[in-house]
């Protein structure tokens, strides 16, 4: 198949044209080949899908056989009394019979080492490029919980209602890996369009503990699955690529909640300054559009939602004959958060994927 579109390429277009062509088709191999097709609302204003894992010319395909990316993801982040009071609930620091009000707030640290390694086979499936991978990491995640709970907590009678106030100061760090993301995507070309379609899970085998402050792991399944568009012209250097997926949560069984369904879109928007830079911005939507439930749910619907967009610099470059480089580095600034924590993360990207065949021009 290759070496057919290289035949009728050499016939569309001139030398010099091939090359301009060929020099954004490699840029598009390598960008697309970093996006891991899963992630990181919900109990604790936690989700399974870590929004940005998706970027630019995230739906152009990828060149047959292994990459390999990582990805070093840091997160500062905070939330108020609605994220703090499900958090002690979670934890068993309240009653579960409480009601009043928390004046409390949540501030976390995470510090992640996301490993994605892809397979995308050169055969052709429904007419597009399949490709299989994995994502796992190691991290870091040190949180802390401070405030004051006021209210009334409900005993059976006799006894009846009771005051119930203290003081809240909790600090926790945790080292250990996160979940197993296994994922499938295919991806399609027609012109200067990409179209994609992917399916991923959560397998929650991370570090986690329900009665923890700090956890890695979700401490429950999921499954995730959506579509995605890129626009790439090789003329100008204009692209633009946007995804859509949403996760359907199941049960944890070690607190009984589940999550509502979640949506949320990754996009980004790129200019190509040479053959091998890109600067760009990036951002995205997060949205919980079910509501929580389960007999552990002790905050009720409890939706979440987070927007965001910041810039983004990437270069590519060749390693040796048979692998290109890719180095990216974007950052995301969060607002509009409701019932889940929000502030700035950083994203530092290198991947190394294969390189496509050398082809001879003639000017």
């Amino acid at each position: 198949m290759i070496g057919n579109h290289q035949a009728i390429q050499a016939k569309l277009f001139p030398a010099r044209e091939r090359r301009a062509h060929r020099k954004f088709t490699i840029a598009a191999l390598l960008v697309s080949a970093i996006a891991p097709n899963v992630a990181h609302a919900d109990e604790n204003g936690i989700s399974f899908w870590l929004p940005g894992l998706f970027g630019s010319l995230a739906a152009v395909p990828q060149q047959p056989g292994f990459s390999l990316a990582t990805i070093n993801y840091f997160d500062t982040l905070s939330a108020g009394a609605s994220v703090a009071r499900a958090r002690e609930f979670s934890i068993g620091d309240v009653p579960v019979s409480f009601k009043g009000n928390v004046s409390a707030n949540v501030h976390a640290t995470v510090d992640l080492g996301l490993i994605n390694a892809t397979y995308t086979f050169g055969t052709p499936i429904f007419g597009g490029l399949a490709s299989v991978g994995l994502l796992a990491f190691p991290g870091y995640n040190d949180t802390s919980l401070n405030g004051r709970v006021d209210g009334v907590v409900t005993l059976p009678p006799p006894i009846g209602s009771l005051p119930f106030s203290r003081s809240v100061s909790l600090n926790q760090s945790t080292v250990g890996f996160g979940d197993l993301y296994p994922q499938a995507a295919i991806r399609w070309n027609q012109g200067v369009n990409n179209f994609m379609t992917y399916a991923t899970g959560d397998i929650p085998v991370g570090t986690y503990n329900s009665r923890d402050l700090a956890n890695l792991g979700t401490g429950h399944g999921a499954i995730d699955s959506g579509a995605g568009y890129t626009y790439l012209n090789p003329e100008t250097g204009h692209e633009f690529s946007a995804v859509a997926g949403f996760t359907y949560n199941f049960l944890n069984r070690y607190t009984q909640y589940q999550n509502g369904v979640d949506f949320h879109l990754d996009w980004a928007a790129s200019q190509f300054l040479t053959k091998q830079l890109l600067v760009g911005v990036v951002g995205y939507v997060y949205r919980e559009i079910g509501c929580d439930g389960g007999s552990g749910d002790r905050v009720g619907c409890f939706q979440s939602q987070v927007f965001s967009a910041g810039p983004q610099i990437g270069y590519s470059f060749p390693v040796s004959e048979s692998l290109l480089g890719y180095v990216n580095l974007k950052a995301y600034g969060e607002f509009g958060a409701e019932n889940r924590p929000s502030g700035a993360n950083v994203w530092l990207t290198f991947a190394l994927t294969p390189a496509p065949p050398r082809q001879a021009t003639k000017d």
